[in-house]
């Protein structure tokens, strides 16, 4: 156990902003074009997938009584995510606008780079900052996800994944031998209507309808409209397409991430609408040191499931005999998640390896498999 005073230290919440590290990779494609528009997506995958391999596990755990005032350091990078990343989206809109010579291949692989970036760091920001009661943190996360035009993956997230992980109702919880191609689409459509759903839901229980301006849809209409206006602004139609094209990225490297997470590990049915409660051996964890700096611990995440609102560095590690462990960080196994065939050469094995281990008493897990279980009793 690290002690809080020496987790409050500068030195140790520094690798945590490795992110600002893709900076310079966003000058020189805006300067030079070419090849080193390629340097962002190689950067983000392939570097950090040899630097796991380089710096090995890190499976030691902070003090858990460390406060909010000594997590300063860590706090303050999800923090100024959002000017950083509004620089890099719109500053490129502007620049293949305004600046001669990109080609149209040029033009795509830069926003392909942009869309990793707002995806693998913007929606992993928003997604600690949303977890939190500060409302400037949790504002700033509305933002951040405004800028992939993904709004409702708040709401999405906090009333529905974190309730019926590993159930029927989480669309996001991906099926024992689902692949990535079937996933995603099928999570597209299913997580927008859950969203809805769900908020329709509790307006309901508080005497209000689904058109209350409480309603928080208006909100994130709204603020992504003003995303759009402002990169129709500096690039013209040119610059909205870019806009949504990095959007579409970035959303694409979400799901990949929540595929990977929980794929094939469902929670056991006890009849009568009722599941077991959430457990750490209901999410797969990482504790590969360097992409768990660039993901900020989201890896831990069984830990998370059981606190969600535990800050980054606050998140513990769990065992092998307490929770399921992937072969290598998320970098790599969402990169395999894109060949299904692969993909289930090496999990799937593991996913009944974790049946045998955990449910041995369960015989039938057809139901399971195809999410045909009843719904949870009282979700909406």
């Amino acid at each position: 156990m690290i002690p809080a005073k020496d987790v409050a230290k500068l030195t140790n919440a520094l690798p945590f902003w490795l992110s600002l590290t893709f900076i310079p990779f966003f000058l020189l494609a805006w300067s030079y074009g070419g090849m080193a528009v390629l340097l962002i997506p190689f950067y983000s995958w392939g570097l950090y997938g040899f630097m796991d391999v380089l710096t090995g596990l890190n499976t030691s755990n902070n003090d858990l009584e460390t406060t909010d005032d000594q997590l300063f350091w860590y706090r303050l990078i999800t923090m100024i995510w959002f000017p950083v990343q509004a620089i890099i989206v719109f500053g490129s809109i502007w620049v293949v606008a305004h600046v001669d010579g990109f080609a149209v291949w040029e033009k795509v692989l830069l926003f392909f780079g942009v869309g990793v970036a707002s995806g693998t760091i913007g929606i992993n920001y928003s997604h600690e900052l949303m977890h939190q009661k500060n409302r400037l943190e949790r504002a700033l996360g509305d933002a951040l996800l405004a800028m992939v035009l993904y709004g409702h993956f708040r709401s999405e997230h906090l009333l529905v994944h974190h309730s019926y992980v590993g159930t029927p109702r989480d669309p996001v919880t991906a099926r024992y031998n689902e692949g990535f191609h079937r996933f995603f689409p099928r999570v597209l459509v299913q997580c927008f209507q859950s969203a809805l759903r769900a908020e329709k839901a509790m307006l309901a229980r508080k005497g209000e309808t689904a058109w209350s301006l409480n309603n928080p849809f208006y909100l994130y209409a709204g603020v992504q409209g003003l995303m759009l206006l402002l990169a129709f602004t500096l690039g013209g139609w040119l610059g909205v397409v870019l806009f949504v094209f990095q959007a579409f990225v970035a959303i694409w490297q979400l799901e990949l991430v929540n595929y990977v997470e929980h794929y094939g590990l469902t929670r056991k049915y006890l009849g009568d609408g009722r599941y077991e409660h959430v457990r750490p051996h209901h999410s797969w964890n990482s504790a590969h040191r360097f992409s768990n700096w660039l993901l900020i611990n989201l890896q831990r995440h069984s830990d998370h499931h059981y606190k969600p609102d535990r800050r980054f560095p606050l998140l513990q590690n769990y065992s092998a005999a307490e929770a399921p462990q992937l072969p290598q960080g998320y970098p790599m196994m969402t990169a395999l998640a894109m060949i299904p065939p692969l993909w289930r050469r090496r999990m799937n094995p593991r996913v009944r390896r974790w049946r045998t281990m955990f449910y041995p008493e369960i015989t039938d897990w057809a139901p399971y498999t195809a999410a045909e279980n009843p719904q949870p009793r009282g979700a909406s």
